[in-house]
This record gives C-alpha cells, sequence and structure tokens, in this order.
C-alpha cells in the first residue's frame, strides 16, 4: 500500500477528535434513559408507539445502568453524550433482574393503564408485549455476552459505532470471552446479511417485529447476529477500503 493511500485509509478509520467512547458513570444515568427513549422507534421517539417513556427507559436500561454498569459504554460528542452502548457479561444476573423485576413493571403499566389512562396505540404496544413480543424475539445463545447499541442522528457513522463495539469488543476479550451476540433491527434495505458477514458476525436467526405492522411498510425484523472473538475481536477484521457507509443498531 502506498505511504499516501495508508495515510487517507487511517484518517478515514480514526476518530474524529470531537468523538469519544468511554465507560459509563453515574452522571450518563439519565442521558441514556434519554437516548433510549429518543431512539426507541426505529432510531425516532418512541412517543407515537409508546407514550410511557419511564417505562420504557426502566425496561431496557435499568439492568445495565444499575446492576451492571461495568459493562456499559457512552459516546460523547463535544462533552455530551450522544450514543451508548449497554453490554452484559453476566446472562444469569440479567435473568434474575428481569425475573424480580418484570412483575413490578407489570402492574405499574396496568396500574397506569387506567389511571392516565393511557391511549390507544399505547393499549395496542403493551398487548403485543404480553401476547406476542415473547414469541417474536429470535434466538440467542444462552450464556454468552450481548450487548446493544443506540445511536443519536448526529452520532450515526462508522468512526462513533467502531470506536463504541471495538472497546467493548477489547473488554470482552481482556475479560476472557471467546464470543457474543447482539440483536438488532432491520427493515427495507437497512442492514443486510452482507453487511453483518462484513464486520465479522453471522447471523443466527431473524423475526418479524409485527408491533411496527401500522407504522412501517416494508416488514421489521429482529436478528440475532454472533461474533467468534478467538477468530476475530475486533468489529473489523482486517484493513480494507470498503467500509459501510452507514453504522448504529436501534432498538
Amino acid at each position: 500500500m502506498e505511504e499516501h493511500s495508508l495515510e487517507t485509509f487511517q484518517q478515514a478509520c480514526a476518530l474524529p477528535v470531537a468523538l469519544r467512547a468511554r465507560f459509563f458513570q453515574k452522571q450518563d444515568r439519565e442521558a441514556i434513559r434519554r437516548i433510549c427513549a429518543d431512539t426507541g422507534f426505529l432510531g425516532h421517539p418512541i412517543d407515537p408507539v409508546f407514550e410511557d417513556r419511564e417505562l420504557f427507559a426502566d425496561y431496557l436500561t435499568r439492568y445495565y445502568t444499575d446492576w451492571e454498569p461495568e459493562s456499559t459504554l457512552v459516546c460523547e460528542r463535544d462533552g455530551q453524550v450522544v450514543g451508548y452502548l449497554t453490554g452484559c457479561r453476566k446472562p444469569i444476573r440479567r435473568f434474575l433482574f428481569h425475573l424480580l423485576y418484570n412483575p413490578y413493571l407489570f402492574f405499574r403499566a396496568f396500574y397506569r393503564w387506567w389511571a392516565w389512562p393511557y391511549r390507544s396505540s399505547t393499549r395496542r404496544y403493551l398487548r403485543w408485549v404480553l401476547c406476542k413480543g415473547w414469541r417474536e424475539v429470535p434466538y440467542a445463545p444462552r450464556g454468552v455476552p450481548h450487548f446493544h447499541i443506540n445511536l443519536l442522528p448526529q452520532a450515526r457513522n462508522v468512526a462513533s459505532t467502531r470506536a463504541l463495539i471495538d472497546k467493548f469488543l477489547a473488554y470482552l476479550v481482556a475479560s476472557g470471552e471467546k464470543s457474543v451476540y447482539g440483536q438488532v433491527v432491520t427493515w427495507g434495505d437497512r442492514r443486510s446479511e452482507k453487511l453483518f458477514l462484513r464486520y465479522g458476525f453471522r447471523v443466527l436467526d431473524r423475526r418479524e417485529l409485527t408491533k411496527y405492522r401500522a407504522y412501517v411498510k416494508s416488514p421489521v425484523f429482529l436478528c440475532t447476529v454472533w461474533k467468534d472473538l478467538a477468530k476475530n475481536p475486533r468489529l473489523y477484521g482486517s484493513c480494507s477500503h470498503r467500509r459501510p457507509t452507514t453504522a448504529g443498531a436501534q432498538p
């Protein structure tokens, strides 16, 4: 590779000076909850689908920020949190958390159903959670660390996504983990299997999320993607000029 080409490639792969990935701190908790709600509907605010932002953030982020904060990272831009990666190395602890906490969330939702009262879109979402949601979760390997990443629009780029994931993968490898999986949403032409293969992930399973049928014309799928860290401990396995132009998984 010629010297000028190598320099150009290194500049393209580098994280912008204004962006940095770091591990979670207690003061990041509210920012993570806000971003979770602001990106909960296919990268947009969850409000049209589910109005109870507090309950939504509790279900999706409380374990990671309160029970296993050491496995969570944030992405900062000019000192502001613009994205996060929630990770888990302790699946049994997470299972116990949801076993104990989910009934509490259920009774909160039941009370607010009548006390607020919830509008029709929120009630439809809750009916999906109770009747269909558990059947539409794709297969995930047991006992394997996992992660989920959410980014605000201004941070949805290759550099910030790579910085978060590479830092998390390095953390897993240093902790002796051998593999990792994530669950990401795909629809239309967003994120094909070829993109996951380029990142070194393999698609294990995918299921359609019917909760979005009233809002999106094309089917929306939740995919489980898995990566062998022994073979490839970074987001990119080798240097290549061919990079995806967009990145960032949404819930």
